[in-house]
């Protein structure tokens, strides 16, 4: 029987078979029951199943959440408005996201933590920084695979584009890049995560006019986020150094004192 179920690819009524008539039989359950019980955990096995497979093609770098997220220290931040976009309504509205703030305040942690919560909804995503996705669509043309590797990053439901603005784009990347941005206007989401205000866009993408068009597109449906605290990572290695130094200070008075 067990291999008839491997057949039918019943994987999830596999792992839970032994268990389950050992339960049927204790509990007295009917043919109905037993079955139905069957059925819930092949469902819920294809679910998880599922859901890390799209997690595993979305790449992202780590995995972090919302509730590690230290909203106390970035005060700027109304959690109630990230928590709605958590929902991904965004998402099934094919609406933009803009994460902007200095280095170190969170915005890839929480560009992640939405893109975990679009995850477990069903969506498809993608997670990528920007240089990453441009060198890499650069490379595919010597190898004639542009055309697939852009289909990459314009058919998932939300494309995360981390990083954006740490440095300055040449035509190249910057045709690419509107190539990306206009087949997905008003049919795919996007998270971008920037350092750069919108008044500094030009000054990232080498043509003025693309820089223009890419904004009109990408601002049309967007949600902004704008960030004013400060680093959470330089406020953490400021600890980090406070205690080296105390810890320095405490052998220095301890040897002194044994002297």
């Amino acid at each position: 029987m067990l291999g008839k179920l491997k057949d039918l690819k019943l994987s999830g009524i596999i792992k839970s078979f032994d268990l389950r008539v050992e339960e049927a039989i204790k509990n007295n359950f009917s043919y109905q029951e037993f079955f139905e019980i069957l059925i819930n955990d092949e469902v819920s096995n294809r679910r998880i199943n599922s859901n890390q497979k799209r997690i595993s093609k979305a790449r992202f770098p780590w995995h972090k959440t919302l509730e590690e997220y230290n909203f106390s220290y970035q005060p700027s931040i109304n959690k109630r408005f990230i928590y709605n976009l958590a929902t991904c309504e965004f998402v099934r509205k094919k609406e933009n996201v803009a994460f902007i703030g200095p280095p170190g305040t969170g915005k890839t942690h929480l560009a992640i933590a939405i893109g975990l919560k679009a995850v477990a909804l069903g969506y498809r995503v993608l997670f990528t920084t920007a240089n990453e996705m441009l060198e890499e669509l650069y490379i595919s043309r010597a190898d004639n695979s542009y055309q697939q590797k852009l289909k990459n990053y314009v058919n998932v439901d939300l494309l995360i584009i981390d990083e954006l603005g740490l440095r300055k784009f040449n035509q190249s990347s910057v045709d690419d890049f509107y190539e990306i941005i206009s087949k997905r206007y008003e049919r795919g989401s996007i998270i971008i995560t920037t350092n750069k205000v919108f008044e500094e866009w030009p000054r990232i993408f080498y043509d003025p006019v693309l820089a223009t068009a890419i904004l009109d597109r990408f601002v049309h449906h967007c949600h902004f986020v704008v960030i004013k605290g400060e680093s959470y990572r330089m406020k953490q290695r400021e600890g980090a150094i406070k205690a080296l130094t105390d810890d320095s200070k405490n052998e220095s008075n301890q040897l002194n004192n044994d002297n």
